[in-house]
């Protein structure tokens, strides 16, 4: 056998073959402290937000509201991902969020698409002053009211959300 041979095959098998065992060894360790250093943030770094809603938790839409139901001005008293206190307009295939104009599809009793994201209605009180919106997904969730003070609806809204898993706590505050 060779002597470059042997010494190939000893650097392939860890031993002390010469130059290339160690110049393997040490662009494994480059590349490894690479890596780690790659994966480490820096603490001036903002924490990523909790999660909005809870995965496994149940979720439904109220199957009695309509793009009708929901025409008209609102306010979002709290919400998570949508500014608070925002005016909210509902029109036929059209939502204004904050001065914001986006298209809104009806696919299903409830469920609605706005600029290709899901909004679901959680609830809808039975005099459609008070409605609890969120994405199933929980890149958003807000409770709106026409006139901005939904009283003891408030507390309603809240309910179904925990109920349907979303962390109240990430909402604006009251």
């Amino acid at each position: 056998m060779s002597e470059a041979f042997a010494s190939s095959r000893d650097a392939r098998a860890g031993g002390r073959g010469g130059c290339g065992a160690l110049a393997a060894r040490l662009a494994c360790l480059v590349l490894v402290s690479v890596v780690v250093a790659c994966g480490r943030t820096t603490p001036d770094l903002p924490a990523p937000p909790a999660p909005l809603r809870q995965s496994g938790a149940p979720v439904g839409a109220q199957i009695d509201v309509t793009a009708a139901r929901l025409e008209g001005e609102w306010q979002v008293v709290r919400g998570a991902g949508v500014p608070p206190g925002a005016a909210v307009r509902f029109a036929p295939g059209r939502m204004r969020i904050a001065g914001t104009d986006h298209a809104v599809e009806e696919v299903a009793p409830g469920r609605f698409t706005v600029a290709g994201r899901p909004l679901w209605v959680h609830w809808l009180d039975a005099d459609g002053r008070t409605a609890a919106m969120g994405d199933p997904g929980g890149a958003w969730v807000f409770v709106l009211d026409r006139t901005g003070r939904p009283g003891e609806r408030l507390a309603a809204a809240e309910e179904i959300l925990d109920w349907y898993g979303y962390n109240l706590t990430a909402l604006s505050p009251r």
